[in-house]
């Protein structure tokens, strides 16, 4: 793959992935395409933006003239760019199935018509919907509940159809949440990494008691690193194997790296629509791709606390912020949004 176009390269796990693929010698050429949303920013790319391997395009990926020049000229796309807030998809659903599911098919109509040798599709465990019990594999049916779960899902089932109809050689990715350096602070980690900070205080959503897996993003771009080069077109790919909390656990892991305690912690009303449970099997990336996770959350979650001190001018935090940010639990596939 000497030529790679990333689609939502500045935001948070796109821009980890750009870093990745530049330390790659085999890549001759990548290309960010981003739309510089609020969660996607050029700041995210410090370091490599003037890279003699690295193309900034700022673009939309419903603008089909930008994205068909760009796909002719790749050998592959990395396809991370999505609106990825549960909470915004309450109130701006249209955004959500537009940049999703049409700027998907955009993207893969390109494809099909210009050829690539690989198509890589970023999505999340919120397709399998809740699970109470029980893990998901890459065959289980899809029951997403939320507006952006299903956005992704419907993407999710567009890309295999223009694998199936067309021959586009296109996998799909799914993880589990993702967290680490340089995350948009609206979502649950670094809302409560940055509140506390800045001497406020954590809000956690009912009871606290929903389950998510949480995976260093360097982790997660690992896995689509390697799908990108050795995944089966058709194919799907859990990337998964963090560490299984509740928002309670989570919350006295942070407070923990932050040096707070419980008195920091309010309850605030839960979501509309707040899954319990979320659950995968990564199984296939293991035996198939030799994927693996590294980063302990101990770990992983010290650096992320670091990163945040370093950078105050990269967040905005009051002491109240945390109790009323949207506490969205999902992957950040973000960037137009990463």
């Amino acid at each position: 793959m000497d030529r790679v176009l990333v689609t939502g390269g500045a935001g948070f796990i796109g821009s980890h992935f750009v870093r990745r693929l530049l330390r790659d010698g085999n890549i001759s050429r990548v290309t960010v395409l981003d739309a510089l949303t609020y969660a996607g920013t050029v700041y995210n790319l410090d370091g490599v933006l003037n890279h003699p391997r690295l193309s900034f395009i700022e673009g939309d990926i419903l603008d089909g003239t930008v994205v068909a020049d760009l796909v002719a000229t790749h050998d592959a796309v990395v396809h991370l760019a999505a609106e990825s807030h549960v909470d915004r998809s309450f109130e701006t659903t249209e955004k959500f199935v537009a940049t999703n599911v049409q700027g998907t098919r955009m993207l893969l109509e390109a494809a099909a018509h210009l050829g690539v040798r690989k198509f890589v599709h970023v999505s999340t465990d919120e397709v399998y919907g809740p699970l109470p019990t029980g893990t998901a594999s890459e065959n289980d049916p899809l029951r997403p509940t939320n507006p952006y779960a299903a956005s992704k899902a419907a993407s999710d089932m567009v890309a295999n159809s223009y694998f199936h109809t067309y021959g586009v050689p296109v996998c799909i990715t799914r993880s589990t949440n993702n967290y680490g350096p340089g995350q948009h602070h609206e979502k649950i980690v670094p809302a409560f990494v940055t509140s506390l900070l800045a001497g406020g205080r954590v809000g956690i959503h009912g009871h606290g008691e929903h389950i998510r897996n949480w995976l260093h993003v360097e982790d997660n771009c690992r896995g689509i690193e390697l799908v990108l080069h050795k995944g089966i077109p058709g194919e799907i790919y859990n990337i998964g194997g963090g560490t299984a909390l509740t928002n309670n656990e989570l919350a006295r892991t942070v407070l923990r790296a932050c040096g707070a305690d419980w008195s920091s912690v309010d309850y605030v009303s839960d979501r509309r629509s707040n899954d319990i449970r979320y659950s995968m099997d990564w199984t296939k990336a293991a035996r198939d791709l030799g994927y693996r996770p590294i980063r302990s959350l101990t770990e992983g979650l010290a650096e992320t606390v670091q990163w945040y001190r370093r950078h105050p001018d990269r967040w905005v935090a009051s002491p109240t912020d945390s109790a009323q940010a949207a506490q969205d639990t999902t992957p950040d596939v973000v960037s137009p949004v990463p």
